[in-house]
């Protein structure tokens, strides 16, 4: 059981975390942020703007000369690849939240991916839990490194000396 758990995303990854306390406070620092299960990838994004698309829009018609250029809608697709990824975030996050019986969902990630998370994540009125947020992608940080920035922005307790 945990009072936070947080969700750290970009476009392509998305990790999970549990806030811990020490297990022996008299000689650790704590609470610690845990990295829990696997993260998610998603394909499509990651493969994005390499193998899913052609090389170039425009191109030598058969005479010689210039084809003009096509519209392939990426940024629609690319859009939709981003919601289908928020849409399985958010189905994980509620239910790491749900299990560990958290008071606090705290989500990270750029702007834009927040916004898809905040469109897929339908929080059960009685679920018990706040969800806060940060519009930046601090996805890569360390475990403490990423604790240590949410504490600073008042979205995680502060981790404390040992007693």
């Amino acid at each position: 059981m945990s009072d936070y758990c947080v969700v750290a995303v970009d476009g392509v990854r998305a990790r999970f975390f549990t806030l811990e306390p020490a297990q022996h406070p008299e000689v650790e620092s704590g609470p610690l942020l845990v990295e829990v299960e696997g993260a998610l990838v998603s394909p499509e994004n990651e493969l994005a703007g390499r193998e899913l698309w052609s090389e170039n829009k425009t191109g030598r018609n058969s005479s010689g000369g210039m084809a003009h250029g096509y519209d392939d809608h990426r940024d629609q697709h690319m859009d939709e690849f981003k919601r289908r990824f928020a849409k399985q975030v958010a189905e994980h996050a509620l239910s790491l939240a749900e299990r560990s019986k958290a008071k606090n969902l705290v989500l990270a990630a750029e702007k834009q991916i927040l916004g898809f998370l905040r469109g897929a994540l339908h929080v059960p009125t009685k679920a018990g839990f706040e969800v806060r947020e940060l519009a930046k992608d601090v996805s890569r940080l360390s475990p403490q490194d990423l604790h240590g920035h949410l504490a600073t922005e008042g979205l995680l307790p502060a981790r404390k000396r040992p007693s």
